[in-house]
């Protein structure tokens, strides 16, 4: 019996939510209150369904998303999330289906790429996808961090650490958040739905716990950075405290505001173990402790995944700290991005054009979603058989125009 793939209907997103949470080994029981709150979120256009007769046994949901590309600037993407074959139908092409059409249609709207965080490493990079950032989480054993806890609330550059709240959070942190997209590739955009969420109003999936906020000021009182984190309440036998506080989102736009939060986090009176959540891997916090082995690496892991719709934008939309040239052999199974390009780049712009000229690189398509948000070596994926280099030399010339300072960065998971 064949199986159609379409987009769901207003009636039929209660079994999509049932579809969904099965997919993800969650209870499949939905409740009235979170049906409402998702279907208020979803673009139904969007909201695709694997129905066999009656039943949606496959979910698939995209979504506008910008994110920021190398040197501050920013990409439309088709931001995929939400994707389950029920355990009854794996195997049978059923997710290549459901990308097919959804990627066809973010090509046909001129999205310039599709993103997603894979649940599983192996599964997207048969679709083009390629990880263009990665994560870190550290615990941190405070009592052998060396920090001084005397000066946690006041910081040594002049500004200072406030507790605040909520509300304020929501005020603020939309703009320290675009600053952090201008100085980091890979950063999603964030609207006020996603802000409200992530500070406890309206629908929450799971039990809300308030959360302390701390924010950073500059001596000259501009906010540069805050921090939410969570406790828990552990002794030991003789009374010691042994509590962990948990980061759960920490934005810092400058090294003063990164150090500033880091030290106040990890100078809480009876805290006596911090986990980071997921940070930048190249984030401060191992070496601006007096002690480096007092953070223990808990998770390295790809974060954010990219597959390029259109080489051109792409390549032109983001900064290049030298000047130089290369043509570059892109291919792409699926035909939405293949093709012969040259770049032209130099720290005043770029240039990306279709080209008959002989390539110096040629490479998958995945390969250009990595290598263009600066986070990948060229030289190391020719290395791994994964970039052939076609001109002596033009991998390394490739990495001296790809990679970048600092590290991608994506801290929210969709």
């Amino acid at each position: 019996m064949s199986l159609d793939v379409r987009a769901v209907t207003e009636s039929e997103f209660r079994d999509w939510q049932r579809a969904l949470r099965t997919g993800f080994l969650r209870t499949p029981v939905v409740s009235d209150a979170e049906v409402a709150d998702r279907l208020a979120a979803a673009d139904l256009t969007r909201t695709l369904g694997v129905f066999d007769r009656d039943r949606i046994v496959g979910t698939f949901r995209s979504f506008r998303q910008e994110v920021s590309t190398v040197g501050g600037g920013s990409l439309t993407a088709d931001a995929i999330t939400q994707v389950t074959v029920s355990p009854t139908h794996r195997r049978r092409g059923l997710l290549g289906r459901m990308m097919a059409m959804d990627l066809a249609a973010a090509k046909e709207r001129g999205d310039a790429i599709a993103t997603l965080i894979a649940a599983e490493y192996p599964i997207y990079g048969r679709f083009g996808f390629g990880a263009a950032s990665w994560a870190a989480e550290w615990s941190v054993d405070v009592n052998r961090s060396g920090l001084d806890p005397r000066r946690s609330g006041r910081p040594e550059d002049g500004g200072r650490i406030d507790l605040t709240d909520g509300d304020e959070i929501r005020k603020a942190g939309p703009e320290v958040h675009r600053r952090l997209a201008g100085v980091r590739a890979g950063v999603t955009n964030r609207d006020a739905r996603d802000w409200e969420q992530g500070t406890g109003l309206g629908f929450q999936s799971h039990p809300w716990r308030e959360p302390y906020y701390a924010m950073y000021r500059s001596e000259s009182g501009e906010v540069e950075g805050y921090v939410a984190y969570s406790a828990d309440d552990k002794w030991d036998d003789a009374k010691r405290p042994q509590n962990t506080a948990t980061v759960r989102d920490l934005i810092a736009v400058t090294p003063a505001a990164e150090r500033a939060l880091w030290h106040y986090v990890c100078s809480i009176d009876w805290i006596a173990t911090v986990r980071t959540g997921y940070r930048a891997p190249d984030d401060l916090l191992p070496l601006l402790l007096p002690d480096p082995r007092a953070a223990r690496l808990l998770t390295y892991a790809d974060m954010l995944w990219v597959r390029v719709l259109d080489v051109v934008r792409v390549l032109e939309g983001r900064t290049y700290p030298v000047e130089d040239g290369l043509v570059l052999e892109v291919r792409d199974v699926d035909g939405w991005a293949g093709g012969r390009f040259r770049l032209d780049a130099s720290p005043a712009g770029a240039a990306c054009v279709p080209t008959s000229a002989p390539a110096d690189l040629a490479l998958d398509v995945a390969e250009v979603s990595t290598l263009a948000f600066g986070d990948e070596s060229a030289v190391r994926l020719s290395r791994l058989g994964r970039v052939e280099e076609l001109t002596a030399g033009a991998a390394a010339r490739a990495d001296l125009l790809f990679r970048t300072p600092l590290r991608p960065f994506s801290p929210d998971v969709f």
